[in-house]
């Protein structure tokens, strides 16, 4: 590494060399160029120059006049840059010389004073081994050898290393001194490169003063175009502005006339629906009543029922022992009884079957003869029809409107009337057989034709009457108005077809042809938007074909009025279209509310008017089922047979289902027996009769418990006191207890399958399915309906019957239940089967082959006597293989076991089955962890460590630990107790080690049944190398927001080296730790309120350490977070309690006083109201109530603080800290590597916190001790206020802590004693001076506790720069009276928002006023005599010439401000000036600009020349006296000619003459006064002025309004001038504009050596 920095200086010198030898040759190359006069081309690095000499060639401003004559060549440029890079590199590399040198020396002397430390450690050693062998001591004086030895080494190296360093210190010096004579001899060389440098900065200064020039010219060509635009854009605002105005009169004019309309149509539409409410109370009244009367009647046919059910069990009794009477006397007499009583029964049934036949036959007659009737009602009404007469266009009118009311009627949500739903049936049966029916259901809608049907039906004809009287209202209408009048126009006949809406117009004849029908047809005819969704668009394309006879044309009328807010149509009329062509129509839909639509889109022809049907249909259910009666036959007891209902929904709207039993259960539906007298047989007959019509009942009564259901009426009544649900609960109630009681669903054979509830989407279909279990003989019902959330979808009744054969034997107890058992352990239950047959039979019991192994029946084989039974024994011994064995029958999961056993009889062909049901636990205590590992435990401390034992079986157990060590503890109980089925008990084990060695042990647990369950546990016990002072640390109680601190040492204690071990690990054993120091590092808890320091550090042999441990409570999160919840809730319950008085006084407001139908509709709208506004809160409540969406510092969280601060108590808690201690230091060869750590030496602290409830509490700043300022700019002063209140219950004093007297913070005001409750606002402030951030800590202290308050701030510099760079701004000159303006921009580029202000001078009250100091003062700092003083002219007014809007204001971070600065003369001037000063708050200074203008009165004018006049003007106005001197601009409004002097100095140098120049400027101002837009000039006498060497150039010219023309005079002296001469004539220029002025210029030219 050494050698390396050796050779890097020798690289970089030789590079230097090399370098400046390439200087050498560029000056050598140069003086060969001065004699070739030829230029080398520039190196690459160099192009720019080449380009910039370009530049400097166009526009001339780079030519400089040497000495000698000659511009300055490219190559002597890129040779002045090349010198200055090397000089630059040669300079860096001597800088770098110069620090290597000190480096090596600081190094040198660093390792000299090491070597002088070593040797007095040497000395000291040496004098320490001299000491140990004087006291004979040699373990020390070997330990003090080889430190010796080792210092030894280090003096060594230490040595070596100075060598080394002296030696590159030469090395360095020498290289040092190499570089200095390089730069001695280049200094000569360093002088020229400074001068040539200064000559190119001059030429870059006059090129950036030129280009500077002609910006500023551009500019102001610039602002004079942005200022035109901006008055046209003034003038096209301000019609605007008129316009608009004009508009929101008009507006306002028409909406006081709509609301005028709109107010009469509420008052009538209040009327209409108070009426409506009116009529829908006394409905509902009658439907109350209604609904009474049914409870009434159904409670009465219950109440038949049961008794019919009694007398058919008393019946079956009786018949029961009629049997057995006859089979004893059959027996007696020697007749065979059971053959006999066989052929009875087939009789019997035989019987049976032809009742219900005859029954049948007489049913099917009475449905034949209402078909019959249907029919001959049907033939009826056609001859009826036929002989009506045509009706008139007013007739289909009416009669359309009546169909139209019906089809309303039919789509209204309210349930049908029972007429209805009856002659719906009836037109169903008729559809199917009755061939007028059908055909008309082809071209037609199937529920149209239904509801014409049935409005053409009169009382008497149709056969379906309402069951109860008065519940529905039965309004039919009269026959159709026969009138005959015809209309012949064809204005009526379009009012027709357009109130119809059909397609149909009267009949005309075109060319001798009859045209029926319309003279368009659309395709499709009907325009229907199916399925439609609010908000969507839907287009649909309509083709309209012409099937008239002649050129027909078609024009679009509109649409009807219920569909012009959801539908637009685009057509373009084609023209006339010949018979068969035809045009498109585009109908856009864009529903609005979810309702059907139907309507029109009317056209008119040459043929007459037509219209095309448009029908939109939301979103509706249509659920079908493929079967509503399931026939399962007869079944023999015991098995299963399952049947599948297919639902369909054919609709585009989604729907649940589920399938209910409550109320559709019938009593018929529990199983009877089968007959065998003919009484039985009569009975069985009248039920399965009675079924249909209570079937009927129910349905009719399901439909009004709907109805009822639906409706929401406003008004409460006693029936609707429980809520809106109670008449439907209570028909449900009535049908359902009665028979729930006598056949529930689970004894029921027929179930239904496991779908019994789920969504079905659109245009899908489910499976359901329907199970018959036959497990008793005899007849099985099951009524059943399928309900929907949809309310427009009606419950589907299913129906399902069954019919069950008994067998022979069976088994009294179906399932054999074993209850709980254990693995290995032996259970024995009976089981007993009966045999009703009258032999004896044999049978055999079959176990299932996997469970032979663990259950046996005996006997296997046996004989049943008859009428007898027969007692076999079950043993059941579970082991542990029964999941393997039984994987089938045996869950392992839940440990239930249910295996069927079959009993085989002999010639029976059903086997008996019965199950054995049995709960298989196991027996076993479970340890959550195998190994329990203490760790590292002190010999000082106790270690405890949970574990949890688990009862894994379904019974309780004993337990108990036993032969525990003495060393160990368990807990509770002293580890006896008893364990719960499944249960977990935490126990909790103290290990206390006595000595410092490893511990391997295993704790016994003993359960009641002499188990035993091990559990292997192991420690450390160590002896820590360090010590705390306090384990344990008991803080006071400790308020809220303060904080308390203790101190305690950590010591590192001196142990004698030859005591035992410190410290054992699990591996190596009795090695003694040598004395080292010791590094530690304190790990806190998450979330916990306390503060340690230092937290980590080193600690030497015998050195001990304070460490600070700081208590600061605060309250949790999770406690503000459920505090804002319950807060929520309790206004919730409150807001639910105030709403439910309401309601109960508006109740009771409602019972006591008759309201009128106006005012009770505006209550229940109020009522309305009041919902509606209460949802909002709700939702915004529900939507809160998750407390991860409660931000912190928002305005329930900080309530919830403040309110947990005021009701907060006491909280105490417990925290363990440890300490971890590390092996030593890190090694010596690598000290960055981390030490050696070891857990078997780690220490714990004890922390006990209490808590308390505040004094003081900050309830500003979102309740947080932090004031950040942020960012204020430098100079300014921020003040912001912190309010404190007084939570407690006793006055406080308070008192503050002193703030830096020389920091930027100040506290304004003092703090005062506060009562309970009473809250004081603090005021701090910010002054930042320096660009920093600050932070400071104020104290607010009283008798309880001290409230710390962060101060923290940041100065920042305001960065605001201006689109002017200062210095001079001039508006020109501008014609009096008039005004230009010229905008400056700022820009703020800091961080913070910046306050400005302009200022003027000549607004300024500090400034210098007349005289001659004052002119002695405009004057002496300009040179120039063209520049003006700072303040000139005034104008006459007083009011300041120069105007800045605006004046002052604030810039926000990033944005800019635009400045207007106006120039408004009021007389002609040339001397208008000002200061325009922009600076900050802070004083600072932004830009400051010289302002300058000029005025004139006429437009034209001349500016140059010397000055003839002193810049400033007196304020008094021509006018006031004749007698006193008139001003320049007064001369040039009287005097016929006006003077003007042009001195011209040509410059002699060196033997040449300069020519002289100076520039003359003829301007033409633009202006709305004056009416010539341009001027123009010309000289007169240009002849003898070229005599004496003046050129004018031009001598005439024209300017245009708004510019300036450059007049250059030119002077040379002619042969013969004599120096020192003065050459002077006298020219006229004459300008004219809207006025003729003569100028008399006067030139005065001489030759100066000078150029002043």
């Amino acid at each position: 590494m050494d050698e390396e920095d050796q050779e890097g200086p020798r690289d970089v010198v030789s590079g230097s060399g090399g370098l400046w030898d390439h200087v050498h040759l560029s000056t050598d190359h140069h003086t060969e160029d001065e004699g070739s006069h030829q230029e080398p081309p520039l190196p690459p690095d160099l192009d720019w120059l080449e380009e910039l000499s370009e530049e400097d060639d166009g526009d001339g401003d780079l030519v400089v006049e040497a000495d000698y004559g000659q511009k300055r060549s490219y190559a002597e440029t890129a040779r002045m840059f090349k010198l200055r890079r090397n000089l630059d590199q040669l300079d860096s590399f001597h800088r770098q010389k110069e620090h290597d040198v000190l480096r090596a020396r600081e190094e040198l002397k660093l390792c000299r004073e090491n070597v002088k430390s070593l040797e007095e450690q040497r000395d000291t050693l040496e004098e320490k081994i001299d000491q140990q062998k004087a006291a004979d001591n040699s373990v020390a004086v070997f330990r003090l050898r080889t430190q010796h030895k080792h210092l030894c080494q280090k003096l060594q190296s230490e040595e070596e290393l100075e060598g080394h360093l002296n030696i590159e210190l030469k090395q360095l010096k020498l290289e040092l001194n190499e570089v200095e004579m390089e730069l001695s001899r280049f200094s000569s060389l360093r002088q020229e490169v400074q001068e040539e440098e200064r000559l190119f900065q001059d030429l870059k200064v006059q090129k950036a003063a030129t280009r500077l020039q002609q910006e500023r010219q551009a500019t102001q060509n610039l602002q004079l175009k942005i200022r035109h635009l901006k008055d046209k854009q003034v003038t096209m605002k301000k019609k605007e502005e008129l316009e608009c105005q004009r508009k929101i009169e008009e507006r306002q004019a028409n909406r006081k006339i709509a609301t005028k309309y709109l107010k009469e149509t509420i008052k009538r539409m209040h009327q209409e629906e108070a009426e409506k409410e009116e009529q829908k109370r006394q409905l509902l009244e009658k439907r109350i009543q209604a609904v009474k009367s049914l409870k009434a009647n159904i409670a009465a046919t219950q109440e038949s029922l049961r008794i019919q059910q009694n007398r058919a069990k008393a019946n079956a009794q009786e018949k029961e022992e009629q049997q057995k009477q006859l089979r004893k006397s059959l027996e007696a007499q020697g007749i065979n009884s059971i053959r006999h009583m066989h052929q009875q029964k087939q009789l019997e049934t035989i019987k049976q079957k032809q009742e219900e036949f005859e029954e049948r036959q007489k049913s099917k007659k009475v449905i034949v003869a209402k078909i019959i009737q249907e029919e001959q009602l049907v033939k009826s009404r056609k001859r009826h029809q036929a002989k009506l007469p045509n009706i008139s266009s007013t007739d289909k009118l009416s009669s359309l409107g009546r169909v139209r009311d019906n089809l309303l009627h039919y789509l209204d949500p309210r349930p049908p009337s029972a007429t209805e739903e009856r002659a719906t049936a009836q037109w169903r049966e008729t559809s199917g057989i009755s061939s007028s029916s059908s055909a008309s259901s082809d071209g037609e809608d199937p529920e149209e034709n239904m509801r014409q049907e049935v409005d053409h039906l009169s009382p008497a004809d149709s056969l379906a009457q309402p069951e109860f009287s008065g519940l529905w209202d039965e309004k039919y209408k009269s026959p159709l108005n026969l009138k005959t009048t015809l209309v012949q126009t064809e204005v009526k006949q379009e009012e027709a077809a357009l109130s119809s809406g059909k397609l149909n117009v009267p009949v005309k004849k075109v060319h001798g042809k009859e045209l029926k029908g319309p003279p368009f047809i659309s395709k499709p005819e009907v325009l229907l938007f199916k399925d439609f969704e609010v908000q969507k668009i839907y287009k649909k394309k309509i083709v309209l074909t012409n099937t008239s006879y002649i050129t027909n044309h078609c024009k679009l009328v509109g649409v009807s009025a219920q569909l012009k807010d959801s539908i637009s149509i685009n057509f373009e009329p084609p023209g006339s279209l010949p018979a068969g062509m035809s045009c498109d129509v585009q109908a856009v839909f864009q529903p609005m509310i979810n309702e059907d639509l139907e309507g029109d889109v009317h056209f008119s022809s040459a043929a007459g008017p037509f219209s095309v049907p448009v029908r939109c249909t939301i979103k509706k259910c249509e659920l079908v089922v493929d079967s509503e009666l399931v026939d399962f036959g007869s079944h023999v007891v015991g098995q299963t047979i399952s049947r599948t209902i297919t639902l369909t929904n054919k609709g585009a709207l989604a729907t649940l289902f589920s399938l209910d039993t409550s109320t559709w259960l019938s009593p018929e539906s529990h199983h009877v027996q089968m007959p065998s007298q003919e009484t039985s047989s009569q009975n069985t007959t009248c039920g399965i009769q009675k079924s249909s019509e209570e079937i009927q009942t129910k349905q009719e009564s399901q439909e009004l418990c709907e109805a009822s259901q639906q409706e929401k009426p406003d008004e409460e009544s006693e029936v609707l006191a429980a809520g809106p649900q109670a008449i439907p609960e209570a028909c449900v109630s009535t049908n359902a207890e009665p028979q729930v009681d006598e056949c529930p669903e689970d004894t029921c054979d027929i179930s239904l399958g496991n779908v019994r509830e789920g969504e079905i989407g659109p245009f899908e279909s489910i499976k359901l399915e329907v199970v018959f279990t036959p497990t008793v003989p005899g007849e099985a019902k099951l009524d059943f309906h399928i309900k929907f959330s949809n309310q427009s979808s009606k419950p589907i009744p299913i129906y399902v019957r069954g019919i069950a054969v008994s067998i022979p034997v069976w088994v009294v107890q179906p399932t054999v239940d074993l209850k709980i058992c254990m693995f290995n352990r032996l259970y024995q239950d009976t089981v007993v089967v009966h045999s009703r047959a009258s032999t004896a039979l044999k049978v055999t019991f079959d176990v299932c082959p996997e469970m032979r192994k663990h259950m046996e029946i005996l006997p296997k084989t046996g004989f049943i006597q008859a009428q007898s039974s027969l007692n076999a024994q079950l043993k059941f011994l579970p082991r542990r293989s029964l999941s393997k064995d039984v994987k089938k029958y045996f869950d392992s999961d839940t440990g239930v076991l249910e295996v069927p056993v079959t009993v085989q009889v002999a010639g029976q062909v059903q086997p008996v089955h019965f199950t054995v049901q049995a709960v298989v636990t196991s027996s076993d205590l479970q340890f959550e962890q195998t190994e329990v590992d203490f760790g590292v435990c002190s010999i000082y401390q106790s270690v405890k460590s949970s574990i949890r034992l688990t009862n894994l079986s379904l019974l309780p157990q004993d337990f108990g630990f036993l032969g525990v060590p003495e060393f160990i503890e368990v807990q509770p109980n002293d580890g006896f107790g008893t364990l719960l089925p499944q249960q977990t008990l935490d126990m909790d084990l103290i290990f206390s080690a006595n000595k410092a060695r490893e511990y391997n042990f295993q704790l016994t647990c003993k359960s009641g049944i002499n188990r035993d369950f091990l559990l292997s546990c192991r420690a450390v016990g160590v002896c820590p190398p360090l010590e705390l002072s306090h384990s344990l640390i008991q803080f006071g109680a400790t308020a809220l927001g303060d904080y308390s601190t203790t101190i305690i040492d950590l010591i590192n204690p001196h142990v004698n080296r030859n005591q035992s071990k410190q410290s054992v690990t699990p591996v190596i054993k009795d090695v003694k730790t040598p004395e080292a120091p010791r590094l530690f590092s304190f790990t806190l808890p998450e979330d916990s309120d306390i503060s340690i320091t230092p937290s980590a550090g080193r600690l030497l042999p015998g050195q001990r350490c304070q460490v600070q441990v700081t208590f600061r409570p605060r309250l949790l999160e999770h406690e503000i977070r459920e505090e804002v919840l319950r807060v929520l809730h309790r206004a919730k319950l409150l807001r639910e309690k105030e709403l439910e008085m309401n309601r109960l006084s508006e109740q009771e407001t409602t019972k006591e006083i008759p309201v009128e139908p106006s005012k009770g509709k505006k209550t229940s709208t109020n009522l309305k109201n009041s919902k509606m506004s209460d949802d909002p809160k709700t939702d915004q409540q529900s939507e809160s109530s998750n407390p991860v969406d409660i931000q912190p510092g928002s305005e329930q969280y900080e309530q919830a603080r403040a309110s947990l601060l005021c009701s907060f108590t006491q909280r105490c808690s417990d925290f363990i800290v440890p300490c971890f201690i590390s092996e030593g230091d890190p090694p010596d060869d690598d000290r960055q590597a981390p030490p050696a750590w070891s857990a078997f030496n780690t220490l714990y602290l004890k922390l006990q916190c209490p808590a308390v409830q505040p004094s003081l509490m900050g309830i500003s700043n979102n309740g947080h001790n932090i004031i950040d300022f942020h960012q204020v700019a430098v100079g300014q002063k921020v003040i912001k206020k912190f309010t404190i209140q007084n939570i407690s219950n006793e006055s406080l004093d308070l008192r503050t802590s002193v703030l830096d007297i020389h920091g930027p913070f100040s506290l304004l005001n003092a703090p005062r004693c506060m009562r309970p409750g009473e809250k004081h606002t603090l005021l701090l402030a910010l002054s930042p001076g320096l660009e920093k951030t600050y932070c400071e800590t104020l104290d607010i202290h009283d008798h309880k506790m001290t409230l710390e308050v962060t101060l923290r701030g940041e100065g920042v510099v305001p960065a605001v720069t201006s689109s002017h760079p200062g210095g001079l701004l001039d508006f020109g000159c501008v014609l009096e009276k008039e005004s230009t303006s010229q905008v400056l921009k700022l820009q703020n580029n800091s961080t913070v928002a910046v306050g400005f202000m302009a200022l003027l001078a000549s607004l300024s009250p500090s400034r210098l006023q007349g005289g001659a100091d004052s002119v002695a003062v405009l004057l002496g700092g300009y040179a120039d005599s063209q520049v003006q003083p700072i303040v000139g002219t005034q104008n006459y007014s007083g009011l300041s010439v120069f105007s800045v809007v605006p004046v002052e204001g604030s810039i926000a971070p990033g944005q800019s401000q635009d400045i207007t600065v106006t120039f408004q003369p009021d007389h002609p001037s040339v001397n208008y000036s000002d200061k325009l000063t922009i600076q900050l708050m802070n004083k600072s200074k932004v830009c400051v600009m010289d302002l300058k203008g000029a005025a004139s009165s006429h437009n034209t004018y001349l500016y140059g020349g010397d000055a003839l006049t002193v810049p400033i003007e007196s304020l008094l106005p021509p006018l006031i006296t004749s007698q006193t001197q008139p001003t320049a601009e007064s001369e040039v409004m009287s005097d016929p000619s006006i003077p003007v002097l042009v001195s011209l100095r040509a410059l002699c140098s060196g033997g040449a003459i300069t020519p002289a120049v100076r520039e003359l400027q003829v301007g033409c101002i633009r202006s709305t006064q004056s009416n010539k837009k341009s001027g123009e000039f010309y000289w007169e006498n240009v002849a003898s002025l070229q005599q004496q060497g003046f050129s004018i150039e031009p001598s005439k010219g024209t300017v245009e309004a708004g510019h300036t023309r450059t007049i250059r005079v030119t002077w040379s002296p002619q042969s013969g001038y004599k120096p020192y001469e003065v050459v002077q004539t006298c020219v006229p220029l004459t300008v004219k504009g809207d006025e003729r002025n003569i100028y008399r210029v006067t030139l005065m030219a001489l030759v100066s050596n000078s150029a002043d």
